[in-house]
């Protein structure tokens, strides 16, 4: 779908849709290799950790340092879009996320 909505000219949408394909896929990798995606609070309640978190976490156990980088690169252009500012980066640049996260599914399988 995010590769559809890229070539149709809206990158802002495929480059956010990339983005949650890539945190829920953090989040299984997680649950794979038995890493908490949440933590808990002063007051005793329970949140998510942020995918930057996980990403640290999961560098460790489940992948290079190479690809830790790169997570962290392609979350920074997902909260671009997540956020708004949409001249961060290009068509082109969401294409690239696109597909080095298919290949990062491939071999990081949950």
């Amino acid at each position: 779908m995010a590769t559809y909505l890229c070539q149709e000219g809206f990158k802002d949408a495929a480059a956010s849709l990339a983005g949650g394909t890539l945190e829920i896929h953090l989040r299984r990798l997680c649950h794979k290799h038995g890493i908490d995606v949440s933590h808990t609070t002063a007051d005793g309640g329970t949140r998510p950790k942020k995918s930057s978190q996980l990403n640290q976490e999961l560098g460790k156990v489940a992948y290079s340092m190479f690809d830790q980088k790169q997570v962290t690169a392609w979350l920074d252009l997902r909260n671009s879009a997540a956020h708004g500012k949409y001249t961060d980066y290009t068509a082109q640049q969401a294409m690239q996320f696109i597909d080095w996260l298919k290949d990062f599914m491939t071999r990081n399988q949950a």
